[in-house]
């Protein structure tokens, strides 16, 4: 696997490298080792599929306080979505900043995937219809330490592509972000 580390520090895009042959190719997606040896949590304690049916739906962003904190790895295995993650760990210097990646699972492009670690929101939208993300997630989902930030919160100003189609309401609603850092642009 090919570690690219986002300009928000412990934040990775993953390429996993691909072996290739007349009957197709092989990529491991994940391997204990090699997260370990790039300071990520390697703990899977769970996974999930979301499935979304519209072009334009929007999830996020979520987070969970601690002591529930939690690492996830990102992949798409149908349709594309562009992926976010905002840092809000209060003594990083990146606080307050997004990144955002387009992850895709179209035959020929490379099957990225999308380390946040502990202490990142996170929220993505989907690039085209029947869109479905697999989650590797280091802790278990604490409903009670579950928290949200509003899409679009002028203390992030995301640069989301597409005008949002779907939305629950509870993501549509969250209130102002009171923010627990010194905040750079991003």
């Amino acid at each position: 696997m090919v570690f690219i580390e986002t300009r928000l520090r412990g934040a990775f895009v993953i390429d996993p490298e691909q072996h290739a042959d007349e009957r197709g190719y092989f990529a491991r997606t994940y391997c204990r080792r090699e997260f370990e040896q790039h300071d990520l949590n390697p703990d899977v304690m769970q996974a999930s599929l979301s499935y979304n049916a519209s072009r334009g739906t929007l999830r996020g962003m979520h987070y969970q306080q601690p002591p529930h904190e939690e690492a996830k790895l990102i992949r798409c295995v149908r349709g594309a979505l562009y992926d976010v993650a905002i840092d809000l760990r209060p003594d990083s210097p990146t606080c307050g900043q997004w990144t955002s990646v387009e992850l895709s699972a179209e035959p020929g492009k490379p099957p990225r995937m999308f380390y946040i670690p502990a202490g990142f929101a996170h929220g993505f939208q989907t690039l085209e219809d029947h869109t479905e993300i697999l989650y590797q997630m280091s802790e278990f989902y604490a409903p009670e330490a579950g928290r949200g930030l509003r899409w679009n919160d002028p203390a992030f100003a995301i640069e989301w592509p597409l005008a949002v189609s779907v939305i629950s309401e509870r993501d549509r609603t969250y209130p102002d972000f009171v923010v627990p850092c010194r905040m750079a642009t991003s």
